[in-house]
């Protein structure tokens, strides 16, 4: 059993770590840091939390532990490992986009993987220290890989994408809270979100002359999972992409190429991607989804971990969609 302590444990995704490390069979949660929760029960921030954990939030680190999550706001993560020191033989896994980018990937010696396992699993699984990639961004990237990987995705790509409020953080905002997001759709942050940096460093890693990204991100009137359309000219055929996918995916565990159209209910509380193709004229349609929170955060973490470990790559993950 591994030790585990978690960093911003009252968010959204530091009470998804907690939810999935408690029934992973070879991890163990040493501690869970709040300072402004610390000596209150887990349950007091996650309450389905309730009846499975007595644990307490606490305000002092354990720098000898075998992994920590940082699960903090964007920019705070670095500043928080400027403050607190952990053992050399700690391993790191930050959920925030301070170290996504190849420019910010060297903190004061410390290189930084970009942790996606469908494109860098050789290298997580040789990391101590490990970026988790955005909830968009993974979303996006599964979705336009093995085209880029066959040296296909040369043209422009079309990219719409909704996800659920809970992408926005626990903290309430004008536009995360129920009275607004209920019955109401909108876009934000057109052609310029965060995520296109790591998206566009990944692809071209794959084809140095890919494609311009026209991504128009919008909210949606749910809590959680992200769905995405992309578009893009294509020469071959359906059949052939398909096949492209399959190849690509093949050892991937929890990235699947659907047969049928997918929903959003198909990935909602689980770790995987469904993407599906559809081909009119010469025109590719690649439909992705997760949960935002879990492949697009937690769960792609606690994946990390199991790779950086040698632990079975599913090891806590084999969670089922609830579809109705």
């Amino acid at each position: 059993m591994i030790k585990v302590g978690i960093i911003g444990g009252s968010g959204y995704t530091g009470g998804e770590l907690i939810r999935i490390l408690l029934n992973h069979p070879q991890a163990e949660i040493d501690f869970v840091f709040s300072t402004t929760r610390a000596e209150k029960k887990l349950s007091s921030a996650h309450p389905d939390l309730l009846g499975l954990t007595d644990m307490q939030f606490t305000a002092r680190v354990n720098p000898n532990i075998d992994v920590v999550f940082l699960c903090l706001g964007h920019g705070n993560s670095s500043k928080f490992l400027k403050e607190n020191l952990f053992s050399d033989s700690t391993k790191i896994i930050d959920l925030s986009n301070d170290f996504r980018l190849k420019k910010d990937s060297i903190f004061e010696g410390k290189e930084f993987v970009y942790g996606l396992p469908e494109l860098k699993k050789t290298e997580i699984e040789k990391a101590d220290y490990i970026a988790n990639p955005g909830c968009f961004a993974t979303t996006i990237q599964l979705a336009l890989l093995p085209l880029a990987k066959a040296g296909l995705l040369g043209q422009d790509v079309h990219i719409n994408a909704v996800t659920g409020s809970t992408g926005a953080g626990v903290s309430p905002s004008a536009t995360s809270h129920f009275s607004w997001r209920n019955n109401n759709v909108s876009w934000y942050k057109p052609f310029t979100h965060q995520h296109l940096g790591e998206i566009n460093e990944s692809l071209k890693s794959l084809q140095d002359d890919s494609g311009e990204l026209f991504f128009m991100p919008n909210r949606g009137n749910f809590t959680r999972g992200i769905l995405a359309t992309a578009y893009t000219k294509f020469t071959g055929s359906e059949a052939k992409a398909i096949e492209l996918y399959e190849s690509f995916y093949a050892d991937a565990p929890f990235t699947n190429v659907a047969e049928e159209p997918i929903h959003l209910k198909q990935v909602v509380n689980t770790n995987q991607c469904h993407v599906h193709l559809h081909k009119h004229d010469n025109i590719l349609l690649i439909t992705s989804a997760t949960d935002n929170l879990l492949k697009g955060a937690s769960g792609q973490a606690v994946q990390n971990m199991n790779l950086m470990f040698g632990f079975d790559e599913t090891a806590g993950l084999k969670l089922k969609a609830g579809v109705f």
